[in-house]
């Protein structure tokens, strides 16, 4: 359908009712593409007028509304400014003249016009910022009727909101000019604006029945929240990091907040406001709570924090309103500020912290003997009492802080409310919280400083529940026969004891973990090994009944237990003498570390061979053997004990079933394969040396598993599902040993046991079943560990051909793999990374491995006419030429193998970059400019340093082709003539790097000034005129301080790429940036670098 076929408005009008409220698909999506059609029109700027204004429905008027938001967005082709000028002030009458527009017409209206004023912040007309005269513009609104009062306050907090968000079709940096402008010019004069309506409303008898004058405090309220909520310093601190903020509230609105009536007003509000909307008053509360400390002097914040216990006292002895669940979660936050903000010695000082703190521990009981009421706010509540338990060490002040008589409170509402919510959960059937091991992880650490707080109180309230459980445990085995005894433990009261001991044990590892080295007693080791001593009397129990049943989240407790008892007690920092031992010695006969470690290994086996069936079990504990060979004197201690041996001497699927082949469910399931081979290959390493045949003897079962395969591929019908299950395994295992193996002697054992012999079974592997990467990912995983000189590992004889044998066979895997996956053709954008670009990923970083091991000599290769090197890099370009520029940024592990490979093939291979095609090396250089911006701090560095190299070999050559040397290669001519073709290109990256430096928050200045200087030097005129752009877009008396700049960071810099000179430039880049950013801070507008630099 035609636009210009249209009669007028009416069509779009009918378009629109279809396309909000037609329930037919098919109608809808027709509709949907003849607006799309019409947005894109000419005339589109003209239709959406004449449906504002003849438009009858709201639909029509909210399509005229999002077009034209979509119309001043537009970076390509913008509207200009006597047109921006003009929709803003009609958007402004049409809202004044039509006050009860549907509610989602007057949101999308007041969006555009937050999206004009913000996009048009910095436009001039006539030596005047036309956008600017935001509170003139909305002054109307609020003299006017409460209708229009709401639409003038949505207006102030939309644009606020809008100000404060970044958008990624415009640049960050042009975001932070308009947001420290908006900040400096505006933002106090709005928060000082909706402080004085909502003290006018406060006063007034509002009739909060009214629905319009709720309306109108609720968008106060909202308006207060944004104005505290701002992004004050640019700092865009992630959402989720709640407990760390500090609102970074500027120096000239301290006024505001030394005068307690700002606190106050919003105190009184929560008292006089209903509940609906009290929650945004705790909001509100919270970030004022949360004011930067340097805004006050030592006084002035006592003072301050006075007021502000007050409120939170007059909260507590009210607590009406704390009943619903939003009010409550606010609250809670408010709390967690007291202490994340303020420190213990300030607190106590305060006149009434006595009745306060009581007041705050008999809340935080109440909440969690409550604990079915508002689970997600305890967070808050446990993060207050972390917090202050931590500080008990550290306050010097003389006033008593009372938490000895309140922190065992809280420790013992904490262990006995979870026991007690045990019997209701089972039953009423209700949510587990068990069962979501992130939050019970999260609220244990919390737990673990507070019940470290007047310990031995919390080890007599645990030992004396956990001798009550376990005997209860006890009792109830013996009351019936075995055979019954099952049924009994696994339901009714059985299922209930079996929740409060898994409870127990992971509080009691909890508290251990919780043990701070310099603040230990002997005799809270003596407490510990209390407890130690009573989860592994119970673990001795519960093992010895696992053949007939066993509990699985009493065992993933175990294992949280196992954890924090060696993080603390078993390694190479612990004192031997501790006490704890002792107690272990006098109860269970563990006399020393080592007889404890083989408790840990006995474990270790038994859920191996219980378990091995329950893959959270089976991770978990591998995960504990593993970090148990990490240790350097546990590992030899661990070597000399039975089970070991026993483990390094039966490693197949008949003592541990998770090895087994045909019982996986899933090939992604094996992963926890390569974790006990990693763990197995440590200890084996330990007494190994050069012994080949207790390696052999090791390699016996994943021998005849390479024997499996070879004889089962040989043939033309073979089970192909228990191929790949065999080999999956195999070479999890493999790759396991091969990165526990990091000294030379054992990985050469490895390498020659692997090759020539089983390497063709992994090339005949990728060519099958290149398509499947459940297969392929972990033989080319494999590969890239074997050729990874780890600990320089990689170390080949003088007379031995290896290194050269092995990178062949590398070249064979890559070329294999990326020829074959390039023929899959278009994959799905759902499956394109798990199907091909992260097996991409993995040739790409095995590439850079090999590259970069320093055991190849790749000159060889041409030399001898050997075409391994040219096919390996050959394929490398095919595959990235199928790979669309986003993907690379967009996926992090493609993106670090891609750009640390590049950065290799720069350095050493640059003879094969100028060799390429010129649409490929535009290719390259364009991911290296988009890579110069990225957020990952490592592709970024890797992108700076590859520029570095191409723009030192361009100066080279060019430097060469000037002293009339013999003529270079046709390659080298070729690349310096695509580069003069396109100069932009390193214009481009110029631009870049230099907007960084000056504009942005640049971490690694270092690398940024590396491919600088030869940038600079390949483009002297475009810097000149860069510079020049520069200084003449500061206000006029700061361009001399700016050119005076630009001069120093030149001075003294020599026309060549030598060290010397390349250093100087750095130091002269460090001072260059700490002056450029003195000179803007002190300016109130900065440079609009992004135009300049488009």
């Amino acid at each position: 359908m035609k636009w210009r076929k249209m009669a007028d408005h009416v069509q779009l009008e009918i378009l629109c009712k279809q396309l909000y409220e037609t329930t037919d698909t098919a109608v809808r999506h027709q509709a949907e593409k003849a607006l799309v059609e019409f947005t894109n029109s000419p005339d589109c700027l003209s239709k959406c007028q004449l449906l504002l204004e003849r438009g009858s429905s709201s639909y029509s008027q909210l399509l005229a509304a999002t077009c034209l938001s979509k119309l001043v967005s537009r970076t390509s082709n913008p509207l200009p400014l006597e047109q921006r000028i003009d929709i803003r002030n009609y958007v402004l009458n049409y809202l004044a003249t039509r006050p009860k527009l549907a509610a989602f017409v007057t949101q999308a209206l007041i969006q555009l016009y937050a999206r004009i004023t913000k996009l048009g912040w910095f436009d001039c007309q006539k030596d005047d910022y036309v956008f600017r005269n935001v509170i003139v513009d909305v002054t109307r609104f609020l003299q006017d009727s409460v209708e229009h009062c709401i639409i003038g306050v949505t207006i102030l907090s939309q644009l606020t909101n809008e100000i404060n968000q970044a958008d990624t079709t415009h640049p960050l940096t042009k975001h932070r000019k308009i947001a420290s402008s908006f900040r400096d010019s505006s933002l106090f004069d709005i928060f000082t604006l909706s402080c004085n309506l909502l003290k006018q409303a406060s006063g007034k008898n509002l009739n909060l029945n009214d629905e319009s004058q709720h309306g109108l405090l609720m968008q106060l309220l909202k308006l207060s929240y944004n104005c505290l909520n701002y992004d004050f310093i640019g700092t865009s601190t992630d959402e989720s990091s709640d407990d760390l903020c500090t609102v970074q509230i500027p120096t000239s609105w301290r006024s505001a907040f030394l005068d307690s009536s700002t606190l106050q007003l919003f105190f009184n509000l929560y008292h006089s406001i209903p509940p609906s909307l009290s929650p945004l008053v705790l909001s509100c509360l919270v970030q004022i709570a949360s004011v930067r400390r340097s805004l006050f002097n030592n006084a002035e914040r006592a003072k301050f924090l006075s007021h502000l216990v007050d409120g939170v006292k007059r909260i507590l002895a009210n607590p009406q309103c704390l009943p619903d669940p939003n009010n409550y979660h606010e609250f809670c936050r408010l709390l967690a500020r007291l202490k994340s903000n303020y420190q213990l010695g300030e607190l106590v000082k305060v006149e009434n912290y006595p009745e306060v703190i009581r007041l705050i521990a008999n809340f935080t009981v109440t909440s969690l003997q409550h604990w079915e009421f508002a689970p997600n706010s305890v967070h808050y509540l446990l993060s207050l009492w972390q917090r202050l338990a931590a500080s008990v060490p550290y306050v010097k002040a003389t006033e008593p802080h009372l938490l000895e008589t309140y922190t065992p409170e809280v420790t013992k509402a904490y262990i006995t409310s979870r026991l007690e919510s045990v019997h209701v959960i089972l039953r009423d059937g209700l949510e587990d919280p068990l069962d979501d091991a992130g939050l019970v992880q999260q609220q244990l650490d919390q737990l673990s400083t507070i019940g470290r707080c007047e310990y031995e109180k919390t080890c007599a309230l645990l030992v004396q529940l956990f001798d009550q459980a376990a005997q209860t445990y006890q009792e109830l085995l013996q009351s019936t026969n075995s055979s019954a005894a099952d049924i009994t433990v696994q339901e009714g009261t059985g299922k209930e004891l079996y929740s409060r001991l898994t409870w127990l044990v992971y509080i009691i590892g909890a508290v251990i973990g919780g043990r701070v080295s310099f603040a230990s007693t002997d005799e809270q080791d003596a407490m510990d090994g209390e407890l130690v001593c009573r989860v592994l009397q119970l673990m001795n129990l519960t093992d010895s009944r696992l053949a007939q049943a066993g509990n699985e989240r009493l065992e993933l407790a175990m294992l949280s237990f196992f954890e924090q008892f060696r993080k603390i007690y078993i390694g190479d920092q612990v004192q031997k003498s501790s006490k704890l031992y002792r107690r272990l010695s006098e109860v269970l006969g563990l006399n020393d570390e080592t007889m404890v470690l083989s408790v840990f290994i006995g474990k270790i086996i038994t859920n191996l061979k219980y378990w091995g069936q329950c893959e959270p079990i089976t991770s978990k504990t591998l995960q504990l053997l593993n970090d148990l060979s990490l240790g350097y004197s546990s590992v030899r201690k661990l070597v000399k004990l039975s089970a070991v041996q026993f483990m390094l001497n039966n490693h197949t699927s008949e003592h541990f079933s998770f090895l087994g082949v045909n019982n996986q469910s899933n090939l992604s399931d094996m992963r926890c394969r390569t974790t006990f081979y990693t763990a197995l290959g440590r200890l084996l390493m330990v007494d190994l040396g050069e012994d080949e045949d207790q390696f052999e003897q090791f390699m016996l079962p994943l021998t005849a598993a390479f024997e499996a395969v070879a004889q089962m591929l040989s043939t033309n019908t073979f089970n192909e599902q228990e191929a790949k299950r065999t080999l999956v395994g195999l070479v999890r295992d493999l790759r396991g040993i091969a990165f526990a193996f990091n000294a030379k002697t054992s990985f050469m054992m490895l390498f020659d046991w692997m090759y020539p012999a089983y390497m063709p079974i992994l090339q005949r592997a990728i060519e099958l079943w290149y398509h499947d990467p459940a297969c392929t990912t972990p033989v080319l995983k494999l590969m890239a560990e074997l050729v990874h000189n780890r600990s320089q590992r990689l170390q080949f004889d003088v007379s031995s051909p290896n290194g050269i044998l092995l990178f062949r066979e590398t070249s064979k895997m890559i070329t294999t793999y990326g020829n074959r996956i390039l023929t899959l053709g278009e994959v799905p954008k759902d499956q394109v990374y798990g199907v091909k670009l992260k097996g991409v990923s993995v040739c790409f970083a095995m590439l850079k491995a090999v590259l970069s091991g320093n055991y190849v000599n790749f000159g060889v290769f041409r030399l001898y006419g050997d075409d391994a090197l040219d096919n390996a890099l050959q394929t490398f370009i095919k595959l990235l030429l199928s790979i669309p520029h986003s993907d690379l940024l967009d996926y992090p592990k493609l993106s670090q193998s891609f750009y640390s490979l590049l950065e290799v093939l720069t350095q050493d291979h640059m003879n094969f970059i100028a060799s390429l095609e010129p649409h490929v090396v535009m290719y390259i250089l364009s991911s290296i400019s988009e890579g110069l911006t990225a957020l990952d701090t490592m592709v970024c560095t890797g992108c700076c340093s590859s520029l570095d190299h191409i723009v030192t070999y361009l100066f080279k050559q060019l430097s060469r082709s000037t002293k009339k040397r013999p003529t270079p290669m046709a390659t080298d001519d070729r690349f310096l003539h695509i580069m003069q073709q396109h100069p932009e290109m390193i214009q481009q990256m110029l631009s870049t790097v230099l907007n960084i430096i000056i504009f942005e928050d640049c971490r690694n200045q270092w690398s940024m000034s590396r491919p600088l200087l030869g940038l600079i030097l390949l483009n002297e005129k475009y810097f000149a005129d860069l510079r020049n752009s520069i200084v003449n877009s500061q206000p006029p008396e700061k361009q001399q301080a700016m050119h005076l700049c630009f001069e120093n960071l030149m001075e003294g810099i020599e026309r060549n790429l030598l060290t010397k000179n390349r250093d100087r430039f750095t130091q002269n880049l460090s001072v260059f940036r700490r002056e450029v950013n003195d000179s803007m801070k002190n300016s109130t507008y900065g440079v609009n670098s992004n135009d300049m630099m488009s």
